[in-house]
């Protein structure tokens, strides 16, 4: 609960999505918009596989909500964008 009373949600610059439609809740930008890309990889900067992992899951949930999305764009808008260190052989 915040100090007024009311019940606690994300803050209004946070960019969460808003599902089922999973748009971003504070710029209306398909989620994750760049705002929560940049937030994302800051906040996860030492840990790129947690990011995946929570990343994952977000398309699984978007996928069951957006059934009518090709599964190529929906990797890409979710995981797509994420850096990938070089593979070591």
């Amino acid at each position: 609960m915040t100090a007024a009373g009311g019940a606690t949600g994300p803050a209004a610059d946070e960019h969460a999505p808003v599902t089922p439609e999973w748009s971003c809740g504070t710029c209306g930008d398909a989620w994750p918009c760049s705002a929560k890309r940049a937030r994302l990889l800051v906040e996860y900067q030492v840990d790129l596989a947690s990011l995946s992992v929570y990343l994952g899951s977000c398309l699984a949930s978007a996928s069951q909500d957006l059934r009518t999305a090709p599964v190529s764009a929906l990797q890409d808008r979710f995981i797509g964008w994420l850096p990938r260190s070089p593979r070591q052989f």
